[in-house]
């Protein structure tokens, strides 16, 4: 049970581990409510989720960490009378809006470690069985798998290996600190006009 004037940042668990360490390196005093990375494959399980835990924290959400994951996303928070993080997903508000498009436009997919780690639960959940669809349809979309290392991520490139293998993209790596995203939390912070030092 939260406590009386807790305030909290509830949101998408893909970058739990990076958004933690930015709350207490700034001094944020918010607590955490995530949800699993791989509710945006499915519209009503994210909706019901979402809707859950904003209705468990009502009045004590600061922000919600969430692009545009669900195509009722901003309906949804306006009705809980809540911010969310500007950004159409989770890779645009890590990497900047420049250049995740940049990349994109390139025909990158973007693998972060939270995915990389429970790609076959994800994936499993909304893609056929059969490997060779799998790689027909990634790569009819996608020229290449670009993993994201993080300063916060751990080792994960034998899991990047295998989605790499079941998507049959060349896998890229890239590092990328963590000033895109504080960016973005603080100026959400300091626009929702929620005071959390």
């Amino acid at each position: 049970m939260p406590v009386t004037g807790e305030r909290y940042l509830v949101g998408c668990g893909i970058l739990r581990k990076e958004i933690r360490f930015l709350l207490e390196k700034n001094g944020w005093r918010l607590a955490t409510a995530f949800l699993p990375s791989g509710l945006h494959v499915d519209f009503d399980r994210l909706r019901i989720s979402l809707e859950k835990g904003l209705n468990q924290h009502a009045g004590q959400v600061a922000l919600v960490f969430y692009g545009s994951c669900h195509p009722c996303m901003d309906q949804m928070l306006d009705k809980a009378a809540v911010m969310r993080t500007p950004g159409q997903n989770c890779v645009d508000i890590y990497l900047g809006h420049e250049r995740f498009c940049r990349e994109l436009e390139q025909g990158a997919f973007f693998l972060f470690e939270e995915w990389a780690l429970h790609w076959k639960e994800i994936v499993g959940s909304v893609m056929p069985g059969d490997p060779e669809i799998m790689r027909g349809i990634f790569s009819s979309a996608h020229k290449y798998l670009l993993a994201i290392r993080t300063p916060c991520s751990g080792d994960f490139s034998a899991e990047a290996r295998v989605v790499s293998s079941m998507t049959s993209l060349e896998l890229r790596w890239v590092d990328v600190g963590l000033e895109n995203l504080e960016a973005n939390l603080a100026a959400t912070l300091k626009q929702s006009g929620d005071t959390i030092r």
